[in-house]
């Protein structure tokens, strides 16, 4: 019967995957950054081990549910024909550009959904193996230890992360969109990975983040690790996040920093482009 699924069975099998993709990509590190490719612009890179490691997620995931759907940063997608629906979310490097020159910010990135619910997620640091991972209803968690978002007083004493596109007109209204952000927040943090950033939401690293035109395979296991740990996911007029905004906060400031966002108009940043 449709939406009949065992969720610790889906979890226990993206941990596994994202495991393996990212001891490729930390392996094949070296050889990869000197096969580098382009994409939307000059910025917006591709390495082999991107690649490479799409197709052992995707090959992993199809040999033990064939049945799945799926969809994939560098191209991969399936429909599915199974009775539950579950469709995989894959990003087989988050932070390619940071994969590029060694900062420690690239992840895997793997969440399996459902009837458009987010199921299970995981988010595994390539550069330092830490593993953050959550499931529907039952918490996040980060290497084996549950995790809760921060209590922040008021937006004013909270530590934000955002993210920017790679168009040059998505970049220069992005960064007028956070000149206004910033006096009105303790500090601001830019790791250039979306995954990584919303479970620095997740175990308190930071209070907050949100992004104008990230892609589902960015923000959808990252997304379900902050919800799980107690922020509030959303979009900037929706509840459900989307390429326009995704924002995710301690409940506390969800509302002011949503308020405050809306004010500086800072989903224009992606419209502005896609017209």
């Amino acid at each position: 019967m449709p939406g009949e699924y065992d969720i610790d069975l889906l979890l226990d099998l993206a941990l596994e995957v994202a495991a393996e993709a990212a001891g490729l990509a930390r392996a094949e590190r070296l050889a990869a950054v000197s096969q580098i490719s382009t994409k939307s612009t000059v910025n917006d890179v591709v390495t082999a081990a991107d690649k490479a490691a799409e197709e052992l997620i995707v090959s992993r995931l199809s040999a033990a549910r064939p049945h799945d759907a799926f969809i994939g940063e560098e191209g991969g997608a399936r429909t599915g024909s199974g009775a539950d629906g579950v469709r995989w979310i894959v990003d087989p490097i988050d932070g390619t550009v940071n994969y590029v020159y060694g900062m420690p910010f690239y992840a895997v990135s793997l969440a399996a959904e459902a009837g458009g619910r987010l199921l299970a997620g995981v988010v595994h640091n390539i550069a330092t193996g830490t593993v953050y991972h959550a499931s529907a209803g039952s918490g996040a968690f980060r290497d084996g230890e549950r995790v809760t978002c921060n209590a922040p007083v008021d937006l004013g004493r909270s530590m934000l992360a955002t993210g920017f596109g790679y168009d040059p007109e998505q970049r220069a209204r992005q960064g007028a969109v956070l000149a206004g952000v910033l006096p009105h927040v303790r500090d601001i943090r830019r790791t250039g990975s979306a995954a990584l950033d919303l479970c620095m939401v997740a175990d308190g690293t930071v209070d907050a983040y949100y992004e104008s035109g990230p892609n589902v395979w960015d923000y959808a296991a990252g997304g379900i690790i902050a919800a799980e740990a107690g922020a509030v996911v959303s979009g900037l007029d929706s509840d459900v996040p989307g390429r326009a905004m995704i924002l995710a906060a301690a409940p506390g400031v969800h509302g002011p920093l949503r308020g405050l966002l809306r004010s500086r108009k800072a989903d224009s940043a992606f419209r502005s482009v896609t017209g």
